[in-house]
C-alpha cells in the first residue's frame, strides 16, 4: 500500500496505466476508490493518479483543525513525491474547490482542470445541508451518516436499483471511517471555502461540470464558477445526481477523455513538454 509522508500524515495514493498524468481528487468522503468506475477507461490513456485525503480512507487519520488549503498542499505532496511536474486535475466536489486553490496559487502545476459538481462559496442552502450532515456524524454516528449520504449524493432511481452495491459500499466505508470529529472539521473546513474574489485569476484551461439534478451542489454553483473563471467552459449533465462519476460512468468518462485529449493536443501543438 504505497504511502507518502507529508507534514506529520502518510497520504496513501495508487498509480494505474501510463501517458500524461491526471489527478483525480476526491470529494469531501476523500477517498480514492470513488474513481473505481473511471480507472480502466482513463487508465488506459493516461496516467491516472488517486489519492486518500489526510484524515481519510488509508491516511492517517489526524486530529487538526482541516482547510481546503490543507487539503490542496497534500494533492501537491503527492505530485511533487511521485516526480508529476504538471498534471491534469479532475476534481469532485471538494475537489474542485482543491483546484481552484491550485488554479489560482500553483497554475504551473496544472495541464487543465475538470471541476465536478463543486461550488463557489457556501449559500444559506450549502450551510444547511452541511449542518444537518455534521449533526448526522457527531450525535447518530458513521453508519448514520454513511446510510445518508447516498440521498445527497445519488438520484432515487439509483438507488432503488443500486441497494446491494450501496450496503457494500457502507461496509467498506466503516472499516475505515475517520472519527467524527475529522469529518466534522472537513465539514467545517468545506463551508469556510471562499476563494470567489480570486476566480478571475485563474488561467488554466478549465471544464465545469455538473449534472441538472445535482441536489447538494445545484447547477447555479457551476453556473457561477464558469462565468468568473476566465475562459470556463461549463458542461451540463440531464441527469446523474452529485455523484454523476458513478452512477453515469461511461457518460462522464467520455467527457472526461475528451478534454484531456484536446487539452494534450493543444499542449503538442504549442510545444509543451509531454
Amino acid at each position: 500500500m504505497p504511502k507518502v509522508h507529508i507534514d506529520g500524515a502518510d497520504i496513501h495514493y495508487e498509480v494505474h496505466g501510463s501517458g500524461p498524468p491526471v489527478m483525480l481528487v476526491a470529494g469531501l468522503g476523500g477517498a480514492g476508490s470513488y474513481w473505481q468506475p473511471q480507472l480502466a477507461d482513463l487508465s488506459r490513456r493516461f496516467t491516472v493518479i488517486v489519492h486518500d485525503h489526510r484524515g481519510t480512507g488509508a491516511s492517517t487519520h489526524q486530529k487538526i483543525t482541516y482547510s481546503v488549503e490543507r487539503m490542496a498542499a497534500d494533492t501537491l505532496g503527492v505530485m511533487d513525491a511521485l516526480g508529476i511536474e504538471s498534471a491534469h486535475l479532475v476534481g469532485h466536489s471538494t475537489g474542485g474547490a482543491i483546484g481552484q486553490i491550485l488554479g489560482v496559487e500553483s497554475p504551473e502545476r496544472l495541464r487543465s482542470m475538470i471541476i465536478s459538481a463543486s461550488w463557489t462559496k457556501a449559500d444559506e442552502f450549502f450551510r444547511r445541508v452541511f449542518e444537518l450532515r455534521k449533526a448526522t456524524v457527531l450525535h447518530h454516528g458513521a453508519l448514520a451518516y454513511m446510510r445518508a449520504t447516498p440521498v445527497f449524493l445519488h438520484p432515487d432511481w439509483w438507488i432503488n436499483a443500486n441497494a446491494e452495491k450501496l450496503a457494500a459500499a457502507e461496509a467498506q466505508g466503516l472499516a475505515t471511517f475517520p472519527p467524527a470529529e475529522i469529518v466534522a472539521s472537513r465539514i467545517d473546513a468545506i463551508v469556510a471555502f471562499d476563494r470567489v474574489k480570486d476566480l478571475g485569476r485563474i488561467r488554466t484551461p478549465t471544464l465545469v461540470f455538473c449534472a441538472a439534478d445535482d441536489r447538494l451542489t445545484p447547477l447555479y454553483f457551476s453556473q457561477e464558477l464558469a462565468a468568473r473563471i476566465p475562459g470556463a467552459r461549463l458542461a451540463v449533465a440531464e441527469k446523474g445526481g452529485h455523484a454523476h462519476s458513478q452512477t453515469m460512468p461511461e457518460e462522464f468518462n467520455r467527457l472526461v477523455i475528451a478534454y484531456i485529449e484536446e487539452q494534450e493536443a493543444r499542449r503538442k501543438a504549442l510545444g509543451a513538454k509531454p
